[in-house]
């Protein structure tokens, strides 16, 4: 467990580096780049030379402040070292919504103490916001210069729910016709993480994603859990596994989409 002291020095730092990446994003970033393809043929997962400057920036700001600590990113791997602490970056969350120019893509940023995910920033340049925690029970949303403090809309129920729901190409038709409650009830769009931070927000009351990798994932978990959030795998393990994520406003919503989902869990 950190101490109060330690989470207020790094989320201090998390916000510090929040402007930042914004600042970098308007004043390098902020102009024609070059997509590739990691998959090459096998489908498509883009990649551009803007994922790697930001995720280069990133980690010269860790290694200035913490030198000792680990470091895993997306675009150039681990960066080990005997520290217990390790940080989690997704230099651009959402590369398909950048290519395009949809507003909804993001930095994610995570410390970990010890293997679990303590406090997350997910930043969104374009759109000039970003969320993050600073202890177990505080989530906030900074906008426009502004901090206010953010929870999940605990009191939903099945009936009222606003659920987003996105399976990136990992569900076949006949897996999602075991599931036509969901499909039903898919109303709200699915934006990348800006979708889980809404839901930390109390905006959407349920967020479903297939295909999750800890980049993806891991600086969230904290934000949704302080804003009193229940984030698991579809199978109910703990997300920092990543994977199948369901995050849900209270125990009673997660457990019967759980059962709804156990059709297609895996």
């Amino acid at each position: 467990m950190l101490k109060s002291s330690d989470y207020k020095a790094y989320s201090k730092f998390i916000e510090s580096l929040a402007k930042k990446l914004t600042k970098f994003y308007y004043t390098k970033l902020n102009k024609s780049f070059k997509v590739s393809n990691k998959l090459q043929g096998r489908g498509y997962d883009p990649v551009t030379t803007a994922d790697k400057a930001f995720e280069k920036f990133i980690r010269k700001e860790i290694k200035k402040r913490f030198p000792n600590h680990q470091v895993i990113g997306e675009e150039f791997g681990h960066k080990k070292s005997k520290s217990e602490y390790l940080w989690v970056i997704d230099p651009i969350d959402g590369t398909r919504s950048f290519v395009v120019g949809n507003p909804t893509w993001s930095n994610l940023i995570s410390l970990n103490y010890k293997g679990n995910p303590i406090l997350g920033l997910a930043n969104f340049p374009i759109l000039k916001k970003y969320y993050f925690n600073t202890s177990l029970t505080s989530a906030y949303v900074s906008e426009n210069g502004k901090k206010r403090r953010i929870k999940v809309n605990s009191k939903a129920t099945f009936s009222n729910m606003k659920l987003s729901a996105a399976f990136h190409g990992s569900l076949t038709l006949n897996q999602q016709k075991k599931i036509p409650q969901i499909l039903k009830r898919m109303q709200f769009p699915c934006s990348d993480a800006l979708s889980y931070s809404h839901f930390a927000e109390g905006k959407i009351d349920i967020v479903i994603q297939c295909g999750n990798k800890i980049w993806d994932i891991h600086a969230l978990i904290p934000i949704i859990r302080s804003a009193g959030g229940i984030v698991t795998t579809w199978k109910n393990f703990d997300a920092k596994k990543a994977g199948n994520i369901i995050c849900s406003a209270n125990k009673s919503l997660h457990n019967r989409m759980l059962k709804i989902l156990k059709p297609v869990s895996r």
